[in-house]
């Protein structure tokens, strides 16, 4: 049952209802919708129409090339919003974990419709004769875990029933295959199915796949005990210290730990494909697999599980875990780690679990691994060097010291770091990059180095703050190997890379392509987008013949083109020439506008300053056809999120292109375009922090600044009436909107906050960018807290929120405590409790609802007074009056 509750103290004024808007056509609007007087004064409701249409506008497949580069696998997606019977079933909670105990798979899994195969030249969407539909499955199935085979000979994907009236049963995924060449998929493992909570299947090579299932003879999962053995205990007499923010889900006894281990335990089989009858062979007994990686030269694995002493206190990615290094047969060659139970983890940043961690295969070498290990226990505040070590070990050499009965390989130091290390990128013997970086000082290292003569050290390439987006040279670009692996692209084998990075810069994201010397460090520039349009370079598309260098004369990439009224289309851009220095191009996809209706939307990006002096941006949108001169000032929405930065350079900076085409989702504020509303989306809200200073010590003077001066700027335009400018935000936004409402009443006319947290007294060991603790900043948790301020809030706030939120730290107690202090204060408020939603919104009745809910809160308080009678207010009763109170 949908939960609606609401507090309705004296309305507040609003002037100007009957302002023009947009193009004329909803100047002198009506108070009350003709649509919406025909709805039910109780369950779920929708928006208005012209919302409505652009919330079910046919979504855009999703695309994949083969790994020849020949063929587009075509992914269709479900025609709407999910069903609220999808996410309704129930579901486990255990361990931070959501699962589907009918499927064995983690619940409220997104799905395909179907598959389709075209040949890499043809336009997407084509047309049905160019088409090849993958069949064979179950008409009507949805569909997941679609991947090709190393080769591209395959397609593998898993089936499973909707669930829906007259569906066959629900029951764990099916595997199936399809043949690329004919688009006929077969199911494979026999009568095994899945067991996907953690893993589900990978490629060990062309054609063979070990896959995770639900163990053979598998009994009837643990049923809790009708009377209770004891009382839940929880002890800390050792009197350790462990922190940890608030998590969800958690295990709460025993009998849950049980469950737990029942449905993420699996079986690995080793299948090979081409054997349309074999169920597999079982290469390993039944535990907790939560990863199975094959080394890029199919002969050894890479082995994960979880296993007891599991925890009350933290979730599963901190249980007990091994790290073993297998034959592709299952046979184990040795134990990487056996990592404890991780309870006490630093709450602040640039913490880590002692021990291996981001544990994987070099991409260069046949079968090589690679680790990191913190040297500082974890914790940021030991002051030590190096701080991470990197370790390479040769599993070659690993399996025939273990054959031969000696000692145990030692592995090898590749390099050391003094600051945390967050990984490597692979080239060769001779070339990899090596990364580095500290949040307290936002510093980014990025080194050069030869794994093949490590005793040379590393050389700096770039050492920067990552805050600083104008000096960010970019990102290097990959190219496959013939394992399947991704490499750095070396271009003619000399040691330059490609470089394409967003190109932000005072005027806007300008994306780029360089190719950069890595002796000389000097960019070259090859290319970059131009105005009108926002386009950028994605995967390298001429490696397929993989034992030949990546060269600029023939060098070709995926690109990416939009513009502020041209939804994104995907290219394939050719260059020729030894510098690169004329291309031309091939036109991938002809998707059509998603929300005609809204192509003549105006946007503008602003740039105006805070009373500080830092530089502030935000995206503003008008309607179609809007004439300020002739219109007049319209109801405005400013939906935003904080951030917090190290320096006002760094926060004034431009993030954003006006050339960007504008994206709608099925809850964005810039849907109220379409209601004749302007939208002032993502205005910068910085807090700024420089030296030793916490940002969050001067949060609500910041964030009121910023507000104060967007709503300046607006007004100033004459595009907002600055007795309706309502604020929005969802999570950390919610919070913002909140804090706006009590601190800067003057501003807004009403609120919205969505899946927020109000009380920091609640998440008292740290939120968002915050590490001290309550008792470490308790003056600052407290004025941060809105919750705090019920008693000065009198602007009409809508807060909503999913009853299931498994977002750390914003239970939806934040927000029925909340409602019941605002109430409790006479302030104009109303909460609705989604059902069984989580932190963001899926089912299409949920989404309508929050929107009808929205639109209802704005055109009461905000906006034109066109309100639906059979809103349900604190009587209880549909609201008839047919206008709003003066």
């Amino acid at each position: 049952m949908l939960l609606v509750m609401a507090s309705t103290a004296s309305q507040q004024q609003v002037a100007g209802l009957a302002t023009a808007a947009g193009n004329g056509k909803a100047a002198a609007a009506p108070v009350q919708d003709a649509a919406a007087a025909a709805q039910p004064a109780a369950g779920y409701k929708e928006p208005p129409k012209e919302i409505l249409d652009i919330v079910d506008a046919p979504p855009q497949p999703g695309l994949t090339f083969s790994p020849d580069r020949s063929k587009i696998l075509q992914l269709s997606r479900p025609p709407s919003l999910p069903p609220i019977f999808d996410i309704s079933r129930p579901e486990l909670k255990l361990a931070g974990i959501r699962i589907d105990a009918e499927q064995f798979s983690r619940s409220r899994m997104s799905y395909y419709t179907g598959l389709s195969i075209v040949p890499s030249d043809t336009l997407v969407p084509a047309p049905p004769e160019a088409m090849m539909e993958v069949t064979g499955y179950p008409a009507g199935a949805w569909l997941n875990y679609v991947t090709w085979s190393p080769d591209g000979t395959y397609i593998a994907f898993t089936t499973r029933s909707p669930g829906g009236p007259g569906d066959p049963p629900r029951g764990p995924l099916q595997l199936w295959l399809a043949d690329a060449a004919t688009g006929k998929a077969r199911p494979l493992l026999g009568a095994r199915r899945l067991n996907t909570v953690f893993h589900s299947y990978s490629w060990l090579d062309d054609n063979t796949l070990v896959a995770a299932t639900v163990p053979a003879g598998c009994s009837a999962p643990p049923s809790r005990p009708p009377v209770p053995a004891g009382p839940r205990i929880q002890d800390n007499s050792s009197g350790k210290k462990s922190q940890n923010r608030t998590w969800t889900d958690l295990l709460k006894d025993e009998h849950d730990g049980e469950v737990f281990e029942y449905y993420g335990t699996s079986e690995l089989v080793l299948l090979d494909v081409r054997q349309e009858s074999s169920e597999g062979e079982v290469i390993a007994p039944p535990r907790m697999y939560t990863e199975v990686v094959s080394s890029p030269d199919s002969q050894f694995v890479l082995a994960c599980w979880l296993s007891r002493p599991f925890s009350t206190a933290v979730p599963a990615g901190r249980f007990p875990v091994t790290l073993q290094l297998w034959d592709r047969k299952g046979t184990p060659i040795r134990t990487i780690a056996s990592l404890p139970l991780a309870e006490d983890i630093p709450i602040a940043f640039n913490s880590c679990r002692t021990g291996p961690r981001g544990l994987s295969w070099r991409d260069d070498k046949p079968a090589e691994l690679c680790w990191i290990e913190a040297q500082d226990g974890g914790d940021p505040d030991v002051a030590v060097s190096p701080r991470d070590i990197v370790y390479t070990l040769d599993a070659a050499a690993a399996a025939a010291a273990a054959i031969n009965g000696g000692d145990e390989l030692a592995p090898s130091v590749l390099a050391t770091t003094d600051l945390r290390c967050g990984g490597v990128s692979w080239c060769d013997d001779d070339l990899a990059l090596l990364y580095e970086s500290w949040w307290k000082t936002r510093r980014s290292v990025v080194y050069t180095m030869a794994p093949g003569r490590r005793e040379e050290g590393k050389a700096v390439l770039f050492d920067r703050s990552f805050e600083d987006v104008y000096s960010d040279p970019g990102s290097p670009l990959t190219r496959r190997t013939s394992s399947g692996t991704y490499i750095l692209a070396k271009v003619d084998g000399k040691r330059e890379l490609l470089m394409s990075g967003t190109g932000a810069s005072p005027e806007g994201n300008r994306p780029f392509l360089d190719l950069f010397d890595l002796d000389t460090k000097e960019a070259r520039r090859l290319w970059q987008s131009s105005p009108p349009y926002l386009e950028s370079v994605g995967a390298i598309m001429s490696d397929f013949n993989h034992d030949a260098p990546v060269s600029l004369d023939g060098l070709q990439l995926l690109l990416s083109r939009e513009s502020a009224k041209e939804p994104p289309q995907t290219y394939l851009i050719s260059f020729s020439g030894p510098d690169a220095a004329s291309s031309s191009e091939q036109r991938i996809t002809d998707f059509p506008h998603p929300y005609p209706q809204l192509k003549d939307m105006q946007k503008e990006v602003l740039r105006y300053k805070r009373s500080d002096g830092v530089d502030l941006t935000g995206t503003l949108y008008l309607p179609p056809g809007y004439d300020a001169a002739r219109d007049g000032p319209l109801p405005t929405i400013l939906w935003a999120y904080p951030r917090e930065y190290k320096s006002k350079e760094a926060a004034g900076q431009m993030r954003r292109s006006p050339h960007q085409f504008s994206g709608i989702g099925s809850l964005s504020p810039t849907l109220w375009l379409a209601r004749g509303y302007a939208v002032l989306d993502g205005p910068s809200i910085p807090v700024v922090a420089e030296g030793d200073e916490e940002p969050n010590d001067t949060y609500v003077e910041q964030l009121t600044a910023s507000a104060e001066a967007a709503v300046k700027e607006l007004v100033s335009r004459g595009v907002t009436d600055p007795a309706r400018v309502s604020v929005g935000g969802h999570s950390y936004g919610a919070f913002m909107a909140a804090n706006l409402l009590a601190h800067c009443p003057e501003l807004f006319a009403a609120g919205i906050a969505r899946s927020g947290a109000y009380n920091r007294t609640l998440t008292p060991f740290g939120f968002q960018s915050e590490e001290r603790t309550l008792w470490q900043a308790p003056d600052t948790y407290a004025k941060m807290s809105p919750f705090m301020m019920a008693d000065k809030i009198k602007k009409p706030l809508l807060l909503i929120h999913g009853e299931e939120d498994n977002n750390t730290g914003t239970f939806p107690l934040q927000s029925e405590r909340f409602f019941n202090a605002l109430k409790g204060h006479g302030a104009p408020a109303r909460v609705v409790l989604l059902p069984h939603e989580g932190h963001g919104y899926r089912a299409r009745e949920s989404v309508l609802h929050t929107l009808y809910e929205q639109d209802q809160w704005l055109e009461r308080h905000a906006g034109y007074g066109r309100t639906d009678p059979g809103y349900v207010t604190s009587s209880g009763e549909a609201d008839s009056a047919s206008s709003l109170s003066e």
